[in-house]
């Protein structure tokens, strides 16, 4: 094992024990039997080894999701991406609220990823029409919603083994941001834009043209005209109170 994934696994065994979700460096230097200077040589500072600490635990987590085929209904892989998230910060709850920590002023990798995993998923809802908002607001819509249930969860143990809790804000979210058609219909996939209303049907189809266009550019508009279009549907997909109007 090399010095720096000697001092990384000291560090996330201590970080996982600590009561108060804290580790000093002099801790892990023991632990890992180095000096301060080779862990300052590998990480530069505390801030660089938590950071490589987060990204070694949240690697070992998004790697189910890397080589997971999606399925063939992209809203029950949403709702299992949602409900491994909160399982994961229940079993990893320092690291996870340290993921989540204003402290680290730079976001970790693995939560970039994390991000472009649940926009992508929410692309292939909106190619068939059942999502209401554009992937973009929708991700931004489900991550924070997502993050919020699982901080709770991690800071509240006792409160942990309520799954209904994390369930009920799932599918109020899920219930803003897809059509009726998708949440409440038949399983499996939509390939023609259905609603609940005529408030619905125009953002739902601005959202599928946009993630089409997106799969696959049209030659026959100019970049600048390609760029107006992608605005023009995202302003319509997204408008305050559109899928609600329904």
């Amino acid at each position: 094992m090399t010095t720096r994934a000697r001092i990384l696994e000291v560090a996330a065994d201590l970080l996982a024990k600590s009561p108060n979700g804290d580790i000093s460096t002099r801790a892990v230097c023991e632990g890992a039997q180095v000096g301060a200077p080779a862990l300052y040589r590998q990480f530069g500072d505390k801030e660089g080894l938590l950071s490589a600490v987060v990204d070694r635990g949240f690697d070992t987590y998004l790697e189910t999701k890397r080589s997971h085929e999606p399925g063939a209904d992209p809203i029950e892989d949403l709702r299992e991406g949602w409900d491994s998230h909160v399982a994961f910060a229940v079993a990893n709850r320092n690291l996870y609220r340290l993921m989540n920590s204003p402290a680290m002023r730079k976001p970790p990798a693995s939560a970039v990823e994390s991000h472009q995993i649940l926009t992508r998923d929410l692309e292939r809802a909106a190619a068939r029409g059942k999502l209401r908002i554009s992937p973009d607001l929708a991700a931004q819509m489900v991550m924070a919603a997502n993050i919020g249930v699982a901080l709770t969860l991690a800071a509240r143990p006792a409160a942990a083994g309520d799954g209904d809790v994390s369930r009920r804000v799932r599918d109020a979210v899920h219930a803003a941001v897809f059509t009726p058609e998708a949440m409440y219909g038949t399983a499996g996939a939509v390939d023609t834009v259905t609603s609940g209303g005529p408030g619905e049907e125009t953002p739902a189809a601005a959202a599928r043209l946009g993630a089409l266009l997106r799969r696959s550019p049209t030659t026959a508009l100019s970049a600048a005209e390609g760029a107006l279009l992608t605005e023009w549907l995202e302003r319509v997909s997204d408008a305050p109170g559109a899928a609600a109007s329904s």
